[in-house]
């Protein structure tokens, strides 16, 4: 038997009591499992340990509204403490109640339907055996054209409920694009909040200095930082937190007062830059909502993409604009400020499409 050291068990038995405590005594709970895990290492990787990580993070999905992927990573650390110790009672009940739950709000552990069931295929398995047979089939001439046309955007990961495809827009704006494709790349939008919705108008994100994720523990006040990635002689070029970009907007009204425009525009499913004023662009954008045509905009902030129809949401092809527009039905309060925000897992570039990965509350 593996012998448990008394600084771990008096973690189990602080993070019980947090637990036992609820409300902000949660996310507490879970810091103070992080931090044993820091001190002791692998001795920390114990059974015991994933099944109070499951309890707290089950008690926070379970707040309102519900969130989805925090009781998907509750339902995970269970089977984490199952493999652990396969003979743990407390870890099986628990997740037995939690899959019961989950069944009962409709939310699967994945987020692809089940293809094999008591190790017999689903009819969706079937399909997908054939659908993968003929696949496999046909890439040995044609494996470029499936790769373009199937986007290779791995939906069969658990880590997120929805991918955002987006074409960025070079031509229009060069700048924009290639600090956004930058960003990406190195990892930076990676686990950052929408901060702001506005239902029918907008929904903002990309503050790289301040992420709200729904355990984040950021103690500054999301949507008041983020930088370009690239110098464009504007701010210390030693101090990249002061880079900012100039404006590059491509957007006419043509012919005078016909309320017609031209160019590149703010139109449902643009992605446009955020700013504080003329050429003050940084990490920060935001998404035009469904039935919105800011025109007031135009002239004001870049326009550098547009959702397209590519996009999926649970596994399902959906297109764009309607993925923003569920975004955009985020509870918020008084501010604008979402209640559980829905954030970024990861953005994959790909020429100048980005495929945006979002975790939805």
């Amino acid at each position: 038997m593996v012998m448990v050291s008394d600084a771990l068990k008096e973690a189990w038995d602080k993070a019980e009591k947090q637990i036992d405590a609820g409300g902000s005594s949660l996310d507490d709970a879970l810091i103070t499992l992080r931090d044993a895990w820091t001190k002791l290492g692998d001795d920390a990787d114990h059974a015991n340990t994933w099944k109070l990580v499951g309890d707290a993070k089950q008690a926070i999905g379970s707040r309102e509204p519900v969130n989805r992927k925090m009781l998907r990573e509750a339902k995970k650390a269970y089977e984490n403490a199952l493999k652990k110790d396969g003979k743990h009672r407390d870890a099986r009940r628990a997740s037995n109640a939690l899959q019961g739950k989950m069944d009962g709000l409709g939310i699967r552990s994945s987020s692809l339907p089940k293809l094999i069931d008591d190790g017999t295929p689903t009819i969706v398995g079937m399909v997908a055996i054939l659908v993968v047979g003929m696949l496999l089939l046909t890439s040995i001439k044609y494996m470029p054209e499936i790769k373009n046309a199937l986007g290779l955007v791995s939906e069969s990961s658990e880590d997120w409920d929805a991918t955002l495809v987006i074409e960025l827009n070079p031509i229009a704006a060069p700048k924009a694009v290639e600090s956004f494709k930058n960003h990406a790349d190195h990892g930076r939008y990676d686990g950052i909040a929408f901060h702001r919705i506005i239902d029918g108008f907008m929904v903002q994100g990309g503050d790289i200095e301040c992420a709200t994720q729904p355990l984040g523990s950021a103690e500054c006040s999301a949507g008041t930082g983020g930088y370009s990635a690239i110098w464009y002689g504007q701010g210390l070029e030693t101090d990249i937190t002061t880079w900012s970009m100039p404006d590059e907007f491509d957007c006419t009204e043509s012919p005078e007062g016909s309320g017609q425009w031209m160019g590149t525009c703010h139109v449902p499913g643009a992605l446009s830059m955020a700013n504080s004023g003329p050429n003050t662009g940084g990490s920060q954008f935001y998404l035009v909502d469904k039935d919105s045509t800011p025109s007031h905009l135009n002239g004001k902030h870049t326009v550098f993409g547009m959702a397209t129809d590519d996009s999926t949401y649970l596994g399902s092809s959906v297109g764009g604009i309607e993925l923003i527009d569920m975004l955009s039905e985020s509870p918020t309060d008084d501010g604008d400020k979402p209640l559980t925000p829905p954030y970024i897992h990861s953005i994959d570039i790909d020429g100048d499409i980005a495929r945006m990965h979002l975790i939805m509350p």
